[in-house]
């Protein structure tokens, strides 16, 4: 018996419109977890394009979880684009250099790690802002931006993205998050995949990891 595809194929599904995101990232500042996957049509192994004023001198890191599902053209806004909104002007003149050094602050608007939970579906062209927080089993509607973080298995959407729904009620979700089953070793969640996918939370509780 298989246990699923390796969380370091390139192309799990054998489809080259999607990809096993820990097979390509290279920037030690974005982290991913295994099985969670990028799809697009143009070209998907292009998904570092999509994280935008990353710099380095920031250090700011996007986590994102394991069994993430992330449509075509999602964006994640990194801390790079923030500017000073407290200046009189809003305008990054330390930036250029050639005598506008002189106005460097000591820092700059810096909101944090951007983090995206475990088993998390985002949208088609959703963007993420900088140091939004997603809980674990959330979903992001397509085309929504993200301006605060996300509770555990809530449903967002529009611009700004606001709660729609609870996926279930609150014991329910706390009994996911206390299961974890994304953390479940993989012989442990492809025999299990029936329960997994369903809907008996009793059934759920039953099963033992090896």
């Amino acid at each position: 018996m298989t246990n699923g595809p390796s969380p370091n194929t390139q192309y799990p599904s054998g489809q080259t419109r999607l990809v096993y995101l820990k097979s390509i990232i290279t920037n030690p500042n974005i982290i991913v977890g295994d099985y969670t996957y990028y799809d697009d049509a143009d070209d998907p192994t292009n998904f570092e394009r999509n994280v935008l004023y990353h710099f380095d001198f920031i250090g700011d890191k996007l986590i994102i979880g394991k069994f993430c599902s992330i449509a075509s053209q999602v964006k994640f806004i990194m801390n790079g684009g923030n500017h000073r909104t407290d200046w009189f002007t809003n305008y990054p003149f330390p930036v250029f250099g050639h005598g506008w050094e002189k106005a460097m602050p000591q820092e700059w608007p810096y909101k944090g790690d951007t983090v995206i939970g475990h088993d998390v579906w985002i949208g088609y062209r959703a963007t993420i802002m900088p140091g939004v927080q997603v809980g674990d089993g959330a979903i992001i509607a397509a085309q929504s931006v993200v301006t605060k973080s996300v509770a555990p298995y809530t449903i967002v959407g529009g611009n700004p993205a606001r709660e729609i729904r609870q996926r279930f009620d609150d014991a329910t979700i706390q009994t996911l998050l206390d299961i974890q089953w994304w953390h479940w070793d993989i012989q442990t969640i492809t025999q299990n995949l029936q329960v997994i996918c369903g809907g008996d939370l009793d059934a759920l509780r039953q099963v033992t990891p090896s």
